[in-house]
Formats: C-alpha cells, sequence, structure tokens
C-alpha cells in the first residue's frame, strides 16, 4: 500500500513537471498551436468519457434523476456535452476579455499569449465543474449548439469562398500565359474530378434493386448545381472566372458525399457501408483523428482571417514628452504594433467549434442510439451536410450576382 502510494505520488510529480515543462516552451508564435492542442485535447477527453464515463455518471443522483435510468447512451451523450460546455465557457470567456485588442502593448495581449499554466488549470476546472451542473442547463446548452455548429459550418464555408477567390485573383494578377493555362488545367481538373465523383456516388448509393430516390435527388440537385455554376459564373454581365466556379463544384460533390456517407449503416442505400455496424478501434481513432484536423485547421484559419473580422488599427501614438533613448524607442515600436487577427474572433471561432464537434460525437440528436458507437453518422448528419452544400451553393451563387444587382455597394 505504502509502495503504490509513492508510486502515485512520483507519477504524479512528474506529470506535472511535464507539463511545467512543455507550457513553459509556448513561445509567442505558438500560441495559437498551443490553443490547437487544447481544443484537440478537448476531443480527446469527450471521446474517451464517451466510451468510459457512462456507469459512473449512472451513480451520481444530480445527473441520474430519472425514475427510470435511461440508456447507457443517455450517459454517453450527457459526458460529451459536458466537456464541450467546459470547452465552449473556456474559449468564449478568452473572447471577452479580449474584445478591444488594438496593438501589442495592450496587457491583454500577454495573457492571450501567456499564462499557459493558468489557463491549463482553469480549463480543467471548467470541465470538471460542468459535471456538477444539472441537467436543465446542459439541455439547453444542447439546443444552442444546433445553432452554434451551423455558423461554424456556415464560417467554413465563407471562408472557402474568400480562399478560392483570392486565388483567382492572385493568377490572374500576375497576367502571363502560363498562369492562365495553370488556371485552366487546374479548372478542368476539378470539373473530371467532380463527374467521377458523381459516378462513383450513383454507383455505391443508389445499388440495383432498391428504392433510392432521396440520395439520387441529393446527387442530381448536385450536379445541376455544379452546370448553374459554370452558366452564372461565364456569363458576360457576370464575367466571373471558371477556376472558383470548378473548385466550389468539387467541394460540394464532396459534401453530398459526406452526407451520403453519413447515412445509418443498416439504411439498404448505403452501399458504400451495407450493414456494416461493428466498428474496430482502429477507424473509430482514424475517425476522430480527421474530426479533430478538420475542426481545427477551420478555427485557426477562420480565427486568423482578416476577411471575416479584420483586426482593429493600432491608434497613432502621440510623441513622448521626454525623448527617448534607441533601446527603449525600439522597444516601444516592438509593443505598439497592431496586432495581425482579432483575439476575440479567433477564440469566438474556437467556442463555435468546441459545439460542432459535440454535435458530431452524439449524432446531431439526444442520444447516440441511432449512430451507435460511430462518429458523425445517422440522418441528422445527413441533412447537415447537404444543407451545407446548398448554403455553399447559394452563396458562391450570390457573391458573383451581388456587385452586378447592386454596383454602388462593396462586396
Amino acid at each position: 500500500m505504502w509502495a503504490a502510494s509513492c508510486l502515485a505520488s512520483c507519477c504524479a510529480a512528474c506529470a506535472c513537471d511535464a507539463c511545467r515543462t512543455v507550457v513553459s516552451g509556448i513561445s509567442r508564435r505558438s500560441a495559437r498551436i498551443a490553443y490547437c492542442g487544447l481544443f484537440a485535447l478537448s476531443l480527446i477527453v469527450s471521446w474517451i468519457l464517451r466510451e468510459v464515463a457512462a456507469p459512473l455518471m449512472e451513480k451520481i443522483p444530480w445527473i441520474n434523476t430519472f425514475h427510470k435510468t435511461p440508456d447507457r447512451e443517455w450517459f454517453e451523450t450527457d459526458a460529451v456535452l459536458r466537456v464541450s460546455l467546459g470547452n465552449f465557457l473556456f474559449f468564449t470567456i478568452l473572447s471577452i476579455l479580449m474584445v478591444g485588442v488594438k496593438n501589442q502593448k495592450d496587457p491583454r495581449d500577454g495573457l492571450h499569449h501567456g499564462g499557459w499554466m493558468a489557463k491549463v488549470i482553469c480549463w480543467c476546472l471548467l470541465v470538471i465543474f460542468m459535471f456538477f451542473l444539472p441537467n436543465e442547463i446542459v439541455n439547453f446548452y444542447e439546443s444552442i449548439s444546433k445553432f452554434g455548429s451551423g455558423l461554424f459550418l456556415l464560417v467554413q464555408v465563407v471562408l472557402l469562398l474568400d480562399f478560392v477567390h483570392g486565388w483567382n485573383d492572385k493568377w490572374v494578377g500576375y497576367n502571363e500565359q502560363f498562369w492562365y493555362v495553370a488556371l485552366l488545367v487546374v479548372s478542368l481538373v476539378c470539373y473530371v474530378a467532380t463527374l467521377a465523383f458523381s459516378g462513383l456516388l450513383f454507383h455505391w448509393f443508389t445499388p440495383s434493386g432498391q428504392d433510392c430516390g432521396l440520395n439520387t435527388f441529393f446527387i442530381v440537385m448536385t450536379l445541376i448545381l455544379v452546370f448553374v455554376f459554370a452558366i452564372v459564373a461565364l456569363h458576360p454581365a457576370i464575367g466571373g472566372s471558371i477556376l472558383p466556379a470548378s473548385v466550389i463544384s468539387l467541394y460540394c460533390m464532396y459534401l453530398c458525399y459526406s452526407g451520403l456517407a453519413s447515412e445509418p449503416r443498416d439504411y439498404e442505400c448505403n452501399g458504400l457501408h451495407r450493414h456494416s455496424k461493428a466498428v474496430s478501434t482502429g477507424t473509430l481513432t482514424v475517425g476522430l483523428l480527421t474530426t479533430v484536423l478538420s475542426v481545427v485547421y477551420s478555427a485557426v484559419r477562420a480565427g486568423s482571417s482578416t476577411t471575416l473580422l479584420s483586426p482593429p488599427s493600432s491608434p497613432r501614438a502621440g510623441k513622448p514628452l521626454l525623448p527617448l533613448d534607441k533601446a527603449d524607442e525600439k522597444e516601444e515600436k516592438e509593443s505598439a504594433k497592431p496586432v495581425t487577427y482579432s483575439y476575440s474572433f479567433f477564440h469566438i471561432i474556437f467556442s463555435l467549434a468546441s459545439m460542432y464537434s459535440a454535435m458530431l460525437l452524439t449524432g446531431w440528436s439526444t442520444s447516440v442510439g441511432e449512430s451507435g458507437k460511430l462518429v458523425d453518422v445517422g440522418w441528422p448528419s445527413v441533412w447537415v451536410r447537404i444543407v451545407t452544400g446548398w448554403a455553399t451553393a447559394g452563396l458562391y451563387i450570390w457573391s458573383l450576382v451581388a456587385p452586378v444587382l447592386f454596383p454602388d455597394r462593396e462586396f
């Protein structure tokens, strides 16, 4: 017993020393990577608790307040939501604290980039505290998470549109034949890939002998949108480019595939995963890792984007009453540099991403029962993907026609 206590104490001390070493090595440049790591850790914790915490949560009186104990899936979903709520509050509080940071001279700039040991401790305490909240608060958070997840998906779409338009403008701006040819080649590759992808979707998700009218509608609707993109972009009144149209077409076809692949495993029209209810640990790990990477990338890119919310420009500094020596003057200039991105918006994106990841792990519903142990499987996931594809199409077409309809406004 004494030996076990000593061993536990040594392990705890080593873990604390390791954490202290890691957080002390986080520099200003690596702060955003550290936030990504903390966010990824929250997803890993959510997944682990989803797998192991249900028996313990069944015994907690303020969580299991039911006359008849719910299914195990209810407690798995509740564990994910509570971790997500703690993560959401952590980044929301940071976002509120960072409102109005204009330059690096602001003391809150140091808070954003430093104090990592305190941040990790606060994050842990928030997550633990969430397991003491009543079910009504968690249920309310689950309801608003569906809207927050929609906002996060909308941000992803806006980022993609910004990226493809910027890509096109950059290549056209070179005003050289080589870049025009490259633009045409990439566009053709995207269109060939889109049409080939649609053929695979018909093969996988409309098997012969089955009534798969819904899947056929999804695929055909996406193909119609692909042709509409090309027609609108090449219309003389629009004067658009074929590159953004081809990239958005490929992305919409991918969203269609993602939605169809999320159909329940026992659905007869899901030929890609027909009747595959059993899932290996390796498959679950790969699925979670893909989710972590996609959410983290979107959060970082959105939080760093100056298009969605440009960082506030730093005010002009007045002349000092007393002249500064060169060292002080250099330090003053360094500290007065404007921030390169909006800290507040950066954290807001992680807050929305926390909601989105919770919906992925719980199947966008109050029960994981329909999707079982699978990540992001079920009819809610299908419709979220399909509607996101339609929203992408609508926003892209609007980005083309809006300057023509409202020539006096800046878009």
